[in-house]
């Protein structure tokens, strides 16, 4: 089903895009935690991208993506105006929200527009929200605006103090965590080692700490087997049996190794287009 875009916003400049979608059947059943899987054109690949916010009133879907690859330069090359060929959604299983309390939500990178859908969906069940982001520099942090709209307490870390603390999302965490008995889940998602390092970090205090594994999902319908991860012990595929787990029980380990997967065949393919491109 081709998809108009309806905005089209670079959150940083050459990098990192923001898209919203109109999309009225996945609007309306999008939840916390989902994804969608998109084709640019006819002889495009499909790639998974994680609902960053929905509004079924209006039918619009938001999406936030990294230029990385050759399918997100194809992506970054539409306008406002322009048609997505196909947008399959929503998939995936959605975020366990329930009201219980205090919730901390980090993010980093791209992953903060995925975490604040999640932080959105937990609000709204009517728990307190303490959002963490970081990034590099403050010319890479995300929705600082939008997540400032409804969290009860907005944490900011950059690794060179240009913005907030300097340091990481795990420090402010952990002054979270050693102040604030009330914690009863923390919710990580951004890159691997982030996520790897707030589950090491709260596992001493008990914190029920839940990880989204998107970074490594690539077809979204569990064929590939491309996502397979162990989850205390036993073989899960992100995209269908999550993305979300137990970061406690992840292994991460294994996760990194899983993530080079299909480096080289991604740099090839990057290559080829912008030989294409520039040609």
């Amino acid at each position: 089903m081709s998809v108009p875009i309806l905005k089209k916003e670079s959150l940083i400049p050459g990098t990192t895009s923001k898209m919203v979608l109109y999309a009225p059947e996945i609007a309306r059943h999008a939840k916390p935690g989902h994804f969608i899987i998109l084709r640019v054109n006819e002889h495009g690949e499909r790639i998974p991208l994680t609902i960053a916010d929905a509004n079924a009133e209006t039918g619009e879907i938001t999406i936030v993506y990294l230029v990385l690859g050759k399918t997100t330069a194809l992506l970054e090359a539409l306008k406002e105006g322009d048609s997505i060929l196909d947008v399959c959604g929503p998939l995936g299983k959605a975020t366990k929200i329930e009201k219980k309390g205090c919730v901390v939500c980090v993010g980093g990178g791209t992953g903060i527009a995925a975490m604040h859908h999640i932080a959105k969906g937990h609000h709204e069940a009517g728990n307190k929200v303490v959002a963490v982001i970081g990034a590099r520099n403050k010319d890479l942090l995300l929705f600082e605006k939008e997540l400032g709209l409804f969290a009860d307490e907005l944490l900011i870390s950059t690794d060179d103090g240009s913005r907030g603390h300097k340091g990481f999302v795990t420090d402010l965490l952990k002054e979270k965590l050693d102040t604030d008995k009330s914690i009863f889940e923390v919710v990580a998602v951004g890159p691997v080692p982030m996520m790897a390092a707030v589950s090491n970090l709260t596992r001493p205090y008990g914190v029920h700490t839940t990880v989204s594994l998107n970074p490594i999902m690539v077809d979204g319908i569990g064929m590939c087997g491309a996502c397979r991860v162990t989850v205390g012990g036993k073989t899960c595929f992100a995209c269908v049996d999550g993305p979300e787990f137990d970061g406690h029980e992840v292994d991460f380990a294994e996760l990194k190794l899983r993530l080079s997967a299909f480096r080289e065949q991604e740099r090839k393919g990057m290559e080829a287009y912008r030989s294409a491109h520039n040609g």
